[in-house]
Order: C-alpha cells, then structure tokens, then sequence
C-alpha cells in the first residue's frame, strides 16, 4: 500500500514506519496550552516532543525502558532547544509519578507489553487529575495486520521453535476492545472509546533496508536465533520475497489496523 503521492520517503526506522499513524495520533491527543502531558513508552520521544510544542505553559515527561532510547530523547529535545519536555528511564507500570500531575497519558504503541496491565493503568490514573484523559495507539489483532501475517507466514513451516514464547511481548494485547474496557474501568477510568486506524506502516525504501529493519524485531531475531545456519537463510530468503512482493516506488508498505483509544479518569 503506497505513500500518498508527493510524500517524502524518510529511512526506515521507527518514527518512519509509523509515520502516518502518528499523524492520526496527533490529532486525536489535542494537546492544550495548559497541558501537562505524561507520555508511556515514548521511545526516542517524538511523541513527547510533539506534545511539548503544543503545551507551551505546560510542559511534557516521556518515560520508557530503554536507557539508550532515553538518552536519545534528551538529545533530540536539546537539539530543538526545548525546555519543557523531560524524560525518565521508568516502567510506566510501577514507577511513583507525582498523584495527580498531568492533565493528559498518550502512548504510541507503548501500553502492549505490561506484565500486569490492571495495575499499570491503576499506576497511570494515579498520575492523572480528576477527568484527566488517556490517549493511547493501539495494534488490533494479528489478523487484522498484513505486516505481522507476512511476517509470520515467510516463516511458516520451520517447525514450532520459530513461534514467539508464550511468555514472550505480544503486540496485540489489547486488540480486544472488551478486553481493554474491563482492564481500564477496573483501573479507575470511564468513558472508554475506541475508534479504528487504518493506515500503513512502512519498512523502508527497498528489500534490503526492510530486511534489515524486521530482522531487528525481537521476535524475529529469536527465531533466527534458534535455527541452524542454513535454516535461517532460508527463512531469511523467504522473508526477502515477501518483502519484494510488498515492494514499489516509493518503498515498502505492510497494511495495518490500530485502535486510539481514550478514556477519562473518574
């Protein structure tokens, strides 16, 4: 699935494949003078930053697990001379945020993977004011998301050591919409909504980028990983032809769904 036309076609990585779902993202957060904005998950903080630009008497903290991801982020903030943005090396599902500090909770594809997410949405209520509002991106099911389908099938057929751990991160924890629902008005929230994303991810400007950027999934490197030499080569040349199939002029397009959802704490 292509680009609009006259788009500019950035590297592969993880603003970029997620490009245009960050534009829906944006605007569905609609960030305040006023806001004070706690983002979970932020990675290298685009989001963060995008929030503090628009909260220019607030102010915005981006938060996630990754030490390197962090350290990023604050470079990225300084190098665009932001002064109300921070961020924090934490686990959104545990970490004491101040009671009641933010006006407004965004995740872009952040919430997926709490080992615990009744109590990590209870921790992030917490933080919020009364009737604060969480914003959050979402995948939908696996099925529902070609990039993870093709993904899966190149690898079909090298036995059951290539399926992801049960115990492992699953992307599509809160595709169910009744799911999600009950983990939030357990967690302390209300008017809970859900509203479809369907845009494109994209894995690059050609085969050998796109290659390179899925063998970097953590799934995809563990099934890797338990293959002997040969058999990884050949599901790595599976994996290039279905690339390929998805290949144009503008680059590698894997269809998706996503979910925003929000919520107010009660």
């Amino acid at each position: 699935m292509p680009a609009p036309d006259g788009m500019p076609r950035p590297p592969v990585d993880y603003d970029a494949e997620l490009r245009l779902h960050n534009q829906v993202l944006r605007r569905a957060c609609g960030v305040r003078r006023h806001d004070h904005v706690l983002d979970v998950g932020c990675g290298t903080g685009q989001t963060t930053r995008q929030a503090a630009r628009k909260a220019t008497e607030g102010s915005a903290l981006g938060v996630d697990l990754s030490a390197q991801m962090i350290d990023r982020a604050r470079e990225l903030a300084q190098a665009e001379g932001l002064r109300n943005v921070t961020f924090q090396r934490a686990d959104g599902q545990v970490h004491r945020f101040p009671p009641e500090q933010f006006d407004l909770a965004i995740s872009r594809f952040g919430t997926m993977f709490f080992d615990d997410p009744a109590a990590a949405f209870a921790n992030i209520g917490r933080a919020l004011r009364p009737a604060g509002r969480l914003v959050m991106m979402v995948w939908q099911g696996h099925q529902r998301n070609e990039w993870d389908v093709a993904i899966h099938e190149s690898l079909d057929g090298f036995g059951e050591s290539m399926a992801v751990a049960p115990e492992g991160p699953d992307p599509f924890s809160l595709a169910n919409p009744a799911t999600v629902e009950g983990v939030l008005d357990a967690a302390g929230f209300a008017d809970v909504s859900f509203t479809d994303v369907h845009e494109p991810v994209y894995y690059g400007p050609d085969v050998a980028a796109a290659l390179d950027w899925v063998r970097g999934f953590t799934c995809m490197n563990d099934a890797l990983k338990r293959l002997d030499p040969a058999g990884a080569e050949r599901a790595l040349e599976r994996l290039r032809q279905t690339l390929a199939g998805h290949a144009g002029g503008d680059g590698i397009w894997f269809d998706s769904r996503a979910w925003i959802v929000t919520a107010r704490r009660r």
